[in-house]
């Protein structure tokens, strides 16, 4: 994979290397600042946690039309910029002693509609660094960014909220945003097909994803899963703890057994798709994914640890193809909306996906609520098994025509 991390390129995943690495602090010391620090409700987090999700769906089409009008390389440098801004406030309100819940919400709000932006930007600016024949290679080692992050992160944000306490911990992921600019500051951007400003609808996207059948059978399939699969997520430390007895120190192994198992995916990923089919290859990377649920519900201790490495290695395995279908068959002047599309419906499918849990969890127990999301997620399977993705092998080799999905 290292071989293809070169060029232009480079400079990008550089730049979100060290971007989601401190992104992976934020996301485990935001929330201890919020209960350590200020003593927060479980409403309070509730509301927090809520608000870092609220920017993907209220502004997620809006996005990409912004993105698909506006240099990429800008909005990765503002973006970038903004929220080390933004980040930097927290430690500098917590040492003048004036940091409040509220001041969080707008950091979780408005730092939410930046990396909207700057996900959107990247993915969309992606194709455009590497050759086509890498594009598979280049979404992998993104993709790896974004795994090593996770399995490290915590473990670092632990080490440095002991260190500094948690508002000062997040100083570090401010510090890595100032990094990011520079390297998206030192990309070249190629020139790149402009949408018609006056014509662009926020339903473009939309438009163009169902206008084709694989990109919508992969929409379909993916929009299910994700909502199945965002019903198990918030269950799996709940259920170790409160019916199995775990330690924290069983916990977090366990967990690290998910990322361990996605880094693992990342590498063998492209090759995968190079055996069996790039269709196929999602499909086996969702089956995996849904058989965790099965593995964790028996309660069996070496089958919860099977159960984290499938869901990791499966995560791999749908991730690597499904981003590169989307900026292969997706037209090149409206990849930023399509991106954007994607990312409201399959967020919004988690966000419905997470409030379910705990009302189904209530009702029914956690143990049949995991049996429950794995079902929904093999419907995604069987989406895609019924759709042309089964025998959808390899990419077009040429991008598709610009077409207008403007109405007239």
């Amino acid at each position: 994979m290292a071989w293809v991390v070169r060029g232009e390129f480079r400079k990008l995943w550089i730049g979100q290397l060290v971007s989601a690495s401190g992104s992976a602090i934020t996301t485990v010391a935001l929330p201890l600042v919020a209960v350590v620090t200020l003593q927060a409700s479980a409403l309070q987090m509730g509301l927090l946690s809520a608000l870092t999700i609220a920017p993907h769906l209220v502004f997620g089409l809006p996005a990409g039309v912004w993105v698909d009008r506006w240099p990429l390389r800008r909005i990765l440098i503002v973006t970038d910029l903004g929220r080390a801004v933004l980040l930097g406030t927290i430690p500098l309100a917590a040492a003048t002693d004036s940091l409040r819940i509220e001041q969080l919400y707008v950091v979780a709000v408005l730092t939410g509609v930046l990396t909207l932006l700057s996900d959107t930007a990247s993915l969309t600016m992606l194709p455009s660094l590497v050759p086509r024949e890498d594009l598979m290679r280049a979404n992998s080692a993104a993709l790896l960014n974004l795994n090593l992050a996770s399995t490290t992160g915590p473990s670092v944000a632990g080490f440095l909220v002991q260190l500094v306490t948690a508002p000062f911990a997040i100083l570090v992921d401010a510090v890595s945003y100032l990094v990011a600019a520079t390297a998206s500051y030192l990309i070249r951007e190629p020139v790149r097909a402009s949408v018609e400003h006056t014509r662009a609808r926020l339903t473009t996207g939309l438009r163009a994803i169902f206008s084709d059948r694989i990109l919508t059978s992969l929409t379909l399939s993916a929009t299910t899963a994700a909502l199945a699969g965002a019903m198990q997520g918030p269950l799996v430390v709940l259920y170790l703890v409160r019916e199995l007895h775990w330690s924290p120190g069983f916990v977090g192994v366990a967990l690290t057994a998910f990322g361990v198992a996605a880094v693992a995916g990342t590498f063998g990923a492209t090759a995968w798709c190079s055996r069996v089919g790039i269709g196929r290859a999602y499909i086996s990377g969702v089956l995996l994914a849904s058989l965790s649920g099965v593995a964790l519900a028996t309660g069996v201790t070496p089958m919860i640890y099977v159960a984290q490495a499938l869901s990791g290695l499966g995560m791999s395995l749908f991730g690597v193809p499904q981003r590169t279908l989307r900026q292969a068959l997706a037209p090149a002047h409206l990849l930023g909306q399509v991106t954007a599309t994607w990312r409201t419906l399959v967020i919004g499918g988690q966000a419905a996906g997470a409030a379910t849990s705990g009302v189904l969890a209530t009702a029914i127990g956690i143990r049949p609520t995991l049996l429950l999301a794995t079902a929904g997620m093999l419907l995604g399977v069987l989406v895609a098994l019924v759709s042309p993705l089964r025998t959808f092998r390899s990419l077009p080799a040429t991008d598709p025509q610009p077409r207008s999905m403007a109405e007239d």
